[in-house]
Protein backbone atom coordinates (compact mmCIF):
# COMPACT_ATOMS: atom_id res chain seq x y z
CA UNK A 1 0.00 0.00 0.00
CA UNK A 2 1.29 3.27 -0.96
CA UNK A 3 2.11 5.75 1.74
CA UNK A 4 1.60 9.64 1.10
CA UNK A 5 4.88 11.33 2.19
CA UNK A 6 5.84 15.13 2.57
CA UNK A 7 9.67 13.98 3.40
CA UNK A 8 11.83 11.52 2.38
CA UNK A 9 15.25 11.37 4.97
CA UNK A 10 18.02 9.19 3.71
CA UNK A 11 20.30 7.37 5.66
CA UNK A 12 23.03 4.87 5.73
CA UNK A 13 27.12 4.69 6.71
CA UNK A 14 30.05 6.53 4.34
CA UNK A 15 29.89 4.75 1.11
CA UNK A 16 26.61 3.41 1.35
CA UNK A 17 25.63 5.26 -1.88
CA UNK A 18 23.12 8.13 -0.36
CA UNK A 19 24.54 10.87 -2.08
CA UNK A 20 23.99 8.76 -5.20
CA UNK A 21 20.86 7.94 -4.19
CA UNK A 22 20.12 11.78 -3.65
CA UNK A 23 21.48 12.94 -7.04
CA UNK A 24 19.23 10.20 -8.95
CA UNK A 25 16.09 11.74 -6.84
CA UNK A 26 17.41 15.66 -8.08
CA UNK A 27 17.55 14.23 -11.65
CA UNK A 28 13.94 13.41 -11.32
CA UNK A 29 12.74 16.75 -10.16
CA UNK A 30 12.82 15.99 -6.02
CA UNK A 31 13.87 18.89 -4.15
CA UNK A 32 17.10 18.05 -1.68
CA UNK A 33 18.16 19.39 0.92
CA UNK A 34 21.64 18.04 2.42
CA UNK A 35 22.02 18.20 5.89
CA UNK A 36 26.13 18.41 5.48
CA UNK A 37 25.86 21.89 3.76
CA UNK A 38 24.92 23.80 7.07
CA UNK A 39 28.30 22.66 8.36
CA UNK A 40 30.23 23.22 4.90
CA UNK A 41 28.42 26.92 5.15
CA UNK A 42 30.24 27.06 8.70
CA UNK A 43 33.18 26.23 7.86
CA UNK A 44 33.56 28.57 4.75
CA UNK A 45 31.85 31.39 7.17
CA UNK A 46 34.95 30.55 9.49
CA UNK A 47 37.80 30.60 6.24
CA UNK A 48 38.49 27.26 6.88
CA UNK A 49 39.88 24.90 4.56
CA UNK A 50 37.02 22.25 3.67
CA UNK A 51 38.30 19.06 4.64
CA UNK A 52 36.82 15.66 6.74
CA UNK A 53 38.99 16.80 10.03
CA UNK A 54 37.38 20.07 9.68
CA UNK A 55 33.90 18.92 9.11
CA UNK A 56 34.09 16.63 12.01
CA UNK A 57 35.19 19.50 14.68
CA UNK A 58 32.84 22.03 13.01
CA UNK A 59 29.92 19.28 13.45
CA UNK A 60 30.88 18.08 16.47
CA UNK A 61 30.85 21.69 17.90
CA UNK A 62 27.42 22.82 16.60
CA UNK A 63 26.47 19.62 18.51
CA UNK A 64 28.12 20.89 21.69
CA UNK A 65 26.67 24.08 21.49
CA UNK A 66 23.21 23.19 20.07
CA UNK A 67 22.47 19.54 20.80
CA UNK A 68 22.48 16.65 18.66
CA UNK A 69 19.35 17.80 16.89
CA UNK A 70 20.68 20.85 15.51
CA UNK A 71 21.24 19.85 11.82
CA UNK A 72 17.48 18.92 11.11
CA UNK A 73 16.95 22.75 13.35
CA UNK A 74 19.06 24.53 10.86
CA UNK A 75 17.53 22.65 7.61
CA UNK A 76 13.59 22.49 9.08
CA UNK A 77 12.98 26.46 7.19
CA UNK A 78 14.99 25.08 3.68
CA UNK A 79 12.61 21.79 4.24
CA UNK A 80 9.94 23.97 4.80
CA UNK A 81 10.39 26.18 1.97
CA UNK A 82 11.10 23.39 -0.35
CA UNK A 83 7.64 21.85 0.62
CA UNK A 84 5.82 24.75 -1.17
CA UNK A 85 7.59 24.42 -4.21
CA UNK A 86 7.34 20.63 -4.35
CA UNK A 87 6.49 17.42 -2.17
CA UNK A 88 8.08 14.93 -1.11
CA UNK A 89 11.29 16.58 -0.48
CA UNK A 90 14.84 14.54 0.35
CA UNK A 91 16.86 14.96 3.20
CA UNK A 92 20.40 13.78 1.99
CA UNK A 93 22.62 12.76 4.94
CA UNK A 94 20.32 12.62 8.17
CA UNK A 95 22.88 11.08 10.84
CA UNK A 96 21.44 11.17 14.09
CA UNK A 97 18.82 9.73 15.97
CA UNK A 98 18.33 13.04 17.61
CA UNK A 99 17.50 14.76 14.24
CA UNK A 100 15.10 11.80 13.05
CA UNK A 101 13.35 12.27 16.44
CA UNK A 102 12.97 16.45 15.93
CA UNK A 103 11.65 15.47 12.35
CA UNK A 104 9.40 12.63 13.36
CA UNK A 105 8.25 14.97 15.23
CA UNK A 106 7.67 18.05 12.81
CA UNK A 107 6.58 15.28 9.86
CA UNK A 108 4.82 12.12 11.62
CA UNK A 109 4.08 10.04 9.49
CA UNK A 110 4.50 11.74 6.79
CA UNK A 111 8.34 11.30 6.83
CA UNK A 112 9.61 8.11 5.42
CA UNK A 113 13.20 6.97 5.95
CA UNK A 114 15.10 5.05 3.20
CA UNK A 115 18.39 3.15 4.54
CA UNK A 116 20.40 2.42 1.91
CA UNK A 117 22.94 -0.23 2.99
CA UNK A 118 26.56 -1.32 1.68
CA UNK A 119 28.61 -4.08 2.81
CA UNK A 120 31.70 -2.65 4.83
CA UNK A 121 33.93 -3.61 2.23
CA UNK A 122 32.07 -2.81 -0.65
CA UNK A 123 31.93 0.53 1.47
CA UNK A 124 35.47 0.66 2.15
CA UNK A 125 36.44 0.22 -1.59
CA UNK A 126 34.18 3.26 -2.36
CA UNK A 127 35.49 5.35 -0.12
CA UNK A 128 39.49 4.71 -1.29
CA UNK A 129 38.19 5.59 -4.84
CA UNK A 130 36.21 8.18 -4.86
CA UNK A 131 37.43 11.25 -6.19
CA UNK A 132 36.62 13.94 -3.77
CA UNK A 133 37.79 13.02 -0.34
CA UNK A 134 39.15 9.78 -0.93
CA UNK A 135 39.67 7.95 2.67
CA UNK A 136 42.26 5.17 3.45
CA UNK A 137 40.74 1.69 5.07
CA UNK A 138 41.46 3.12 8.28
CA UNK A 139 39.97 6.42 8.24
CA UNK A 140 36.92 4.93 7.20
CA UNK A 141 36.74 2.57 9.19
CA UNK A 142 37.65 5.46 12.28
CA UNK A 143 35.09 7.37 10.37
CA UNK A 144 32.65 4.42 10.85
CA UNK A 145 33.18 4.26 14.79
CA UNK A 146 33.41 7.87 15.08
CA UNK A 147 29.70 8.03 13.67
CA UNK A 148 28.12 4.69 15.33
CA UNK A 149 29.64 6.18 18.72
CA UNK A 150 29.60 9.61 18.68
CA UNK A 151 26.52 10.31 16.35
CA UNK A 152 23.15 8.44 16.92
CA UNK A 153 24.10 7.32 13.14
CA UNK A 154 22.55 3.49 14.42
CA UNK A 155 19.30 4.74 15.52
CA UNK A 156 18.07 6.41 12.31
CA UNK A 157 19.25 3.73 10.08
CA UNK A 158 17.64 0.41 12.46
CA UNK A 159 14.28 2.66 12.64
CA UNK A 160 14.30 2.83 8.85
CA UNK A 161 10.89 2.44 7.21
CA UNK A 162 12.78 0.73 4.08
CA UNK A 163 16.12 -0.74 3.30
CA UNK A 164 18.00 -0.78 -0.03
CA UNK A 165 20.87 -2.87 -0.90
CA UNK A 166 23.26 -0.92 -2.91
CA UNK A 167 25.96 -3.86 -3.67
CA UNK A 168 25.63 -3.86 -7.35
CA UNK A 169 26.35 -0.51 -8.24
CA UNK A 170 24.38 3.03 -9.30
CA UNK A 171 22.28 1.89 -12.11
CA UNK A 172 21.20 -1.14 -10.00
CA UNK A 173 21.02 1.20 -6.90
CA UNK A 174 18.45 3.97 -9.52
CA UNK A 175 16.43 0.95 -10.43
CA UNK A 176 15.64 0.01 -6.11
CA UNK A 177 15.01 3.38 -5.70
CA UNK A 178 12.51 3.89 -8.27
CA UNK A 179 10.89 1.02 -7.78
CA UNK A 180 10.34 1.61 -4.26
CA UNK A 181 8.96 5.16 -4.71
CA UNK A 182 6.00 3.08 -7.35
CA UNK A 183 6.03 0.19 -5.50
CA UNK A 184 5.62 1.69 -1.69
CA UNK A 185 5.40 5.25 -1.56
CA UNK A 186 2.82 7.27 -3.18
CA UNK A 187 4.35 10.18 -4.44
Amino acid sequence: MAKRVNVIALVGMPGAGKTVAADHLRERGYPVIRFGESVVNEILRRGLPLNPENEQQVRSELRQVHGMDVMAKMALPLIQAALKRRNPVVVDGLYSFSEYKRLREEFGDSLVVIAIAAPRKVRYLRLASRPVRPFSRKEAEQRDYHEIENIEKGGPIAIADYTVVNDQGTETLQKKIDRLLEQAIET
